[in-house]
């Protein structure tokens, strides 16, 4: 297989991945199909974290996570890329 097409699965599969997410946090059952709100959102956090207050925000955010994480375990399989040991 050629290079750019591993990478373009790679690629397709982390997006893939990170909408997962947005399924999870339950984004969908809320808003429906409502993009503009979501970029909205996503917009607000990117914001957040450029803030005085970013670390603390992406600390809370990421307890919260990781407690998410934790109810569901079969959820986290494979999609935590940033910490291998954090992996069950």
């Amino acid at each position: 297989m050629r290079t750019w097409q591993v990478e373009r699965r790679k690629r397709t599969r982390h997006l893939i991945e990170l909408g997962g997410l947005v399924v999870k946090a339950g984004l969908i059952n809320r808003i429906g199909d409502d993009r503009a709100t979501m970029l909205g959102a996503l917009l607000w956090i990117a914001d957040k974290l450029q803030s005085d207050q970013g670390e603390r925000a992406r600390a809370l955010w990421s307890a919260k996570g990781k407690q998410a994480f934790e109810a569901d375990p079969t959820a986290h399989k494979g999609t935590d890329r940033s910490d291998p040991a954090d992996r069950r």
